[in-house]
């Protein structure tokens, strides 16, 4: 493997070396850098569209797969589909995320159709890094959008990480949740210069007992601009919190547009939002152990951000 896109790789899955264990698709520039199977986890190219299917049986536990996407040049668009079909009781841990590179003048995109079909009481932790880098001015450009649908006592826990880098993001995020179903999307941002990110959350709690968490951290420096949208429709007796942190630096702007629609007598519903630039009494503090104003001001990032 090139040294640039193992570079790439390592930084979307913060992982050095794909274990020997797990099941593995390496997109590249629109084609497949590499796959494994395992016993537990099939990996089957589209024959109608550009994607994969990914097949998850009861008896992978605590198993791991990585679909990493990266585009390593200027003037490239990548569209993909992938389907995940978790089956009853299985747990798994997906390693997903995008890199985009783009050294030219013409902007490099990513866009990343996913779904995912959980069986009764499995279990999935997914995890996405966007990174873009390069020297080029052509824009960055990543678009994921994630469907899923939880059966009765199925889990799904997803994190969202796009700290600098990506200059256009549009975030997309729906869930349908059936009886005793859970979902938690946590996600955490970072633009600056001139960057736009939209993540827009919709949830549809159609289960008994069924609950979702919607939780976004994100930083908006520069002249950068964020759009939080979350909407959380109860259609049972269920539990949903969506909430919104946001620091503003500099002359970032940021919207926060929570909406809850409780279409149940026992529907249990709470939506946050918090906006606002740092406290002057957090930066004192830090500066008088010696920070300067920019380190101490990194410092409070970091931990919000964490």
């Amino acid at each position: 493997m090139e040294a640039n896109v193992k570079a790439m790789l390592q930084e979307v899955t913060d992982r050095t070396d794909i274990p020997e264990n797990a099941a593995y698709n390496i997109r590249s520039d629109g084609s497949s850098a590499g796959r494994r199977n395992t016993k537990n986890i099939q990996i089957i190219t589209k024959t109608d569209k550009p994607g994969i299917d990914i097949r998850v049986a009861s008896a992978a536990q605590k198993e791991e797969v990585f679909i990493p996407a990266l585009v390593t040049h200027s003037g490239f668009y990548d569209l993909v589909y992938n389907d995940f079909y978790i089956e009853p009781g299985a747990d798994v841990t997906i390693i997903a995320g995008c890199s985009v590179c783009s050294n030219g003048c013409d902007a490099s995109e990513h866009h990343g159709i996913h779904r995912f079909f959980l069986g009764e009481n499995s279990k999935v932790l997914y995890l996405e890094k966007h990174v873009g880098s390069g020297e080029g001015t052509g824009e960055r450009i990543i678009n994921p959008e994630t469907e899923v649908y939880c059966e009765p006592g199925s889990y799904m826990e997803i994190e969202t990480t796009q700290i600098r880098g990506v200059d256009s993001t549009n975030r997309v995020s729906k869930a349908v949740l059936k009886d005793k179903a859970s979902i938690v999307i946590r996600e955490k941002i970072l633009t600056h210069g001139k960057q736009f990110a939209k993540t827009a959350f919709s949830v549809d709690l159609d289960g008994a007992g069924s609950s979702a968490r919607l939780i976004s951290r994100s930083v908006a420096t520069d002249e950068s601009v964020q759009v939080f949208d979350s909407k959380m429709n109860g259609n049972n007796a269920c539990a949903g919190h969506s909430e919104c942190d946001a620091i503003l630096m500099d002359n970032g702007k940021v919207s926060a547009l929570p909406e809850v629609h409780a279409n149940h007598l026992d529907a249990q519903l709470i939506h946050e939002a918090s906006i606002g630039r740092i406290a002057g009494e957090q930066l004192m503090k830090l500066m008088s152990l010696g920070l300067t104003e920019k380190e101490a001001e990194e410092w409070i990032i970091q931990g919000f951000l964490k």
